[in-house]
Formats: C-alpha cells, sequence, structure tokens
C-alpha cells in the first residue's frame, strides 16, 4: 500500500513580536505517515495543535524543522522547505483541504464555488457543474440556493458547500478540519459515506473530528497530538 504523506521531525512555533519577540512552542517531534486508501485521525484536546498540523500539510503555516514528504505527480516533494510556486502546484494536483470556514466570494453562486477546483484543474465548466449538482443534492442543500451567493447562508449550509467543494476533486490526499461542525445527524452520515468513498478510491485523507460518533465511524487510528506537545514559553 503506497504512503503519500510522510511527517518526520517537524516543529513549530510563533513568535510574539508584540511581546519582545518571546517564543510560543506548538508542536515538537510530529511523526506520522498516511496510506492511501485509510482516513487517520488528529486526536488530543484543544489547543494541541491539530489545527497546526493540518496546515503545515497545506503550506498554510511555515515549518520550523523538520520533512513534510508528499508524493507529488511522478516525484517526491518536501513541503517543508517548497517554493510558493511548488505549492500551489501540490493544492491545485495533490492535496485537498475542507476548513471549517467558506471563505465566500460575492456574487459567485454556490454551484459555481462548488465548481471551481474541478475548473481550475481543466475540467469542462459544465461538466464541473453537473459533478457540483450531484453533490450539492447529496449534501442536502436546497436547489433554490444552489445559484445564490453562499454568504447569506447558514452555517451549516455554508458547511455543506464547502464540504462539496472539497470532495468534487480526485486529490490523491485530503484534510479535513471538522467537516461536520456544523451539520445535523443526517448531513453528518453523509460525509462519513463521502469519507468512505474517498478511501474506497485509494485517497489518504487526514482529518480532526470533534464530534465522537463521526470520529469513531471514519477513523482507521487515531493520531494522538498530546505526543508531539512542545516545551513550555521560551525567551
Amino acid at each position: 500500500m503506497a504512503t503519500p504523506v510522510v511527517v518526520s521531525d517537524v516543529a513549530k512555533s510563533f513568535t510574539m513580536h508584540l511581546r519582545d519577540g518571546i517564543k510560543l512552542p506548538v508542536v515538537a517531534g510530529v511523526s506520522f505517515s498516511i496510506r492511501s486508501g485509510e482516513c487517520a485521525v488528529l486526536g488530543g484536546p484543544s489547543g494541541a495543535g491539530k489545527s497546526s498540523i493540518l496546515k503545515m500539510l497545506y503550506g498554510n503555516y511555515a515549518v520550523d524543522a523538520g520533512q513534510i514528504i508528499v508524493q507529488h505527480e511522478d516525484g517526491l516533494i518536501d513541503l517543508a522547505t517548497a517554493s510558493p510556486r511548488t505549492v500551489l502546484a501540490v493544492r491545485r494536483l495533490t492535496i485537498g483541504y475542507v476548513s471549517q470556514f467558506l471563505r465566500t466570494v460575492p456574487r459567485v453562486s454556490a454551484l459555481d464555488v462548488v465548481a471551481e477546483p474541478l475548473v481550475e484543474r481543466g475540467a469542462d465548466r459544465e461538466v464541473a457543474r453537473n459533478k457540483a449538482r450531484a453533490l450539492l443534492a447529496q449534501l442536502n442543500l436546497p436547489e433554490k440556493l444552489w445559484m445564490l451567493p453562499p454568504a447569506t447562508f447558514s452555517g451549516g449550509e455554508q458547511q455543506r458547500v464547502n464540504i462539496a467543494r472539497g470532495f468534487i476533486t480526485e486529490h490523491p490526499i485530503l484534510l479535513l478540519d471538522e467537516p461536520t461542525a456544523s451539520l445535523d445527524a443526517r448531513n453528518r452520515d453523509v460525509v462519513i459515506a463521502l469519507i468512505a468513498a474517498k478511501k474506497a478510491t485509494g485517497v489518504a485523507l487526514l482529518g480532526i473530528f470533534h464530534d465522537h460518533d463521526v470520529r469513531e465511524a471514519v477513523a482507521d487510528r487515531v493520531i494522538d497530538v498530546t505526543a508531539f506537545a512542545a516545551g513550555k514559553i521560551a525567551a
């Protein structure tokens, strides 16, 4: 079984420039791998660094030390040292990300927000829209909302748009940051089914799920983030 993600001895801290340059350690010694066709879940209390780990894997946070090796096209890329252009290419082709919150764009319909990642990867716009329609229907978003901008939607409706946008592509790696936080039980079950379908096609998934029932349903294993706790604040 392929291992498209290998994280080795990664460390992250934040520098508090308004507090005389105090360094706030977040995590250290982060090491794990993810296999194709499995869903690994980051476990641990709030503030343990789970979201920071996801953001480092997506290239949103810089890495202080260590390696994040991903299989990208026909080679291996270390995201810890990759150029911004390479990170953008990895996001477009290799790593998908479903965040907790939808970044809405004024005057762009929910249907086109969902279809956009496929269009960016070269898909025909109408083919992408048809796939977006199917996902929005599966996630029980009323059809009357599809042509409206999601900025005015409820939190749960926006999250369903965000999930559809994240699941529409065929990225071989998918990161999930609390994708079910604002969903009712019916739509949580839909997300569980979507994750199972991704696993069946060989996608490697890494997620954060505070909902115990969802975590139990999707997790092949739990990575205890408290094992990567960094030291106390250092000057």
